[in-house]
C-alpha cells in the first residue's frame, strides 16, 4: 500500500503543467537573468524579442541550478523529485542537461557525444562523429557525411538544428534541414537543396517528361543557338542548344542546370 501511495504522489499533475514545448511539473530559474520560465525555449524566445540587442541572450541549459515545483511552488536545487511535496517534476529527468519532461512517449535519451538529450528512442539512432550528431539508424552507412552538418541553421526556417526539438532529415547531398521544412519544399515543387542547389528528389520521370516536351516544341529559327551551362548536380559544363523549357546536362542528363554564358548565335 505504501508503494502505491508513493507512486500516486509521484504522478500528481502529470501532463497537466508546462508549456507548448514540454509538459513538466517545474519551472526553471535562469541564472543568466535571474528570471523564472517554463523552459529554456520559453526563455530564449522572450530574450530574443527584447528591444535592446545587448539584453538578448540564450540560456545555457547546464547552468541551471534552481527550479520551482509547479505543484507546491517551492523553489529548490535541481533534482527529479520535489523536496517539499515529493512529486516527480518530470517523468524523464536528465541531471546533466537539467531537462524535465512528462511525455515519455517521445523516447528521450541522453547522448554523451552530442552532450544533450535527444528524442525518438536510443535504439533508433546512432551518433555520427563526422556529422557531429545523432542520426536515424536507417541512414547508417547510407548517408553522405558533411562535417558538423547538424551544427548549422535550417536553410528554410533558419532555426539552429543541433538542439532543435523538431525532427530533422539529411538530404542526398549531405546537408540537413527540418523534416517539416523538407516536406513543405516537396509540396511547393522545390526539388533543389537551398544550400548547394543539388537535386534532392528522384527526378528521373520529371526529366523524361521534359525530354518529351522539348522534342514536341521545337524552337523558332531565330532561337537556334547554343548556350553554355553549368550542371548543379555533377558540376560539369556543357554547350547545348537553347530551349525555353530547359537545358539538359550532356554528362548526367539532369535539367538542374543554369546558363553561364551569353548565347552563341550561329
Amino acid at each position: 500500500m505504501e508503494d502505491s501511495a508513493t507512486e500516486a504522489r509521484d504522478r500528481i499533475g502529470r501532463l497537466q503543467y508546462g508549456c507548448e514545448h514540454y509538459k513538466r511539473r517545474c519551472k526553471i530559474r535562469a541564472p543568466c537573468c535571474d528570471q523564472i520560465f517554463p523552459c529554456r525555449h520559453c526563455h530564449n524566445e522572450a530574450m530574443s524579442s527584447l528591444n535592446d540587442p545587448k539584453d538578448r541572450h540564450e540560456l545555457v541549459r547546464r547552468d541551471v541550478k534552481q527550479v520551482v515545483c509547479s505543484i507546491c511552488d517551492t523553489e529548490q536545487e535541481v533534482s527529479k523529485t520535489c523536496s517539499n511535496c515529493g512529486v516527480n517534476m518530470g517523468e524523464y529527468y536528465c541531471e546533466i542537461c537539467k531537462f524535465y519532461d512528462d511525455d515519455t512517449d517521445k523516447g528521450q535519451f541522453h547522448c554523451d557525444d552530442c552532450g544533450i538529450c535527444r528524442v525518438g528512442g536510443r535504439d533508433n539512432f546512432f551518433h555520427c562523429l563526422t556529422c557531429g550528431s545523432c542520426i536515424a539508424v536507417s541512414l547508417l552507412n547510407n548517408h553522405l557525411c558533411v562535417e558538423n552538418s547538424m551544427k548549422s541553421h535550417c536553410p528554410v526556417c533558419y532555426e539552429y538544428l543541433f538542439d532543435s526539438i523538431k525532427g530533422t532529415t539529411i538530404l542526398r547531398c549531405g546537408h540537413t534541414m527540418h523534416m517539416e521544412c523538407f516536406q513543405e519544399m516537396a509540396t511547393q515543387n522545390q526539388y533543389r537543396c537551398p544550400i548547394c542547389l543539388k537535386t534532392i528528389f528522384d527526378m528521373t520521370e520529371d526529366w523524361r517528361h521534359l525530354d518529351r516536351e522539348i522534342e514536341a516544341v521545337p524552337m523558332p529559327e531565330e532561337y537556334n543557338f547554343e548556350v553554355s551551362i553549368l550542371c548543379n548536380d555533377c558540376n560539369n559544363t556543357s554547350t547545348v542548344p537553347f530551349h525555353i523549357l530547359g537545358h539538359k546536362c550532356r554528362h548526367c542528363s539532369s535539367y538542374n542546370t543554369r546558363r553561364i554564358s551569353t548565347p552563341e548565335h550561329r
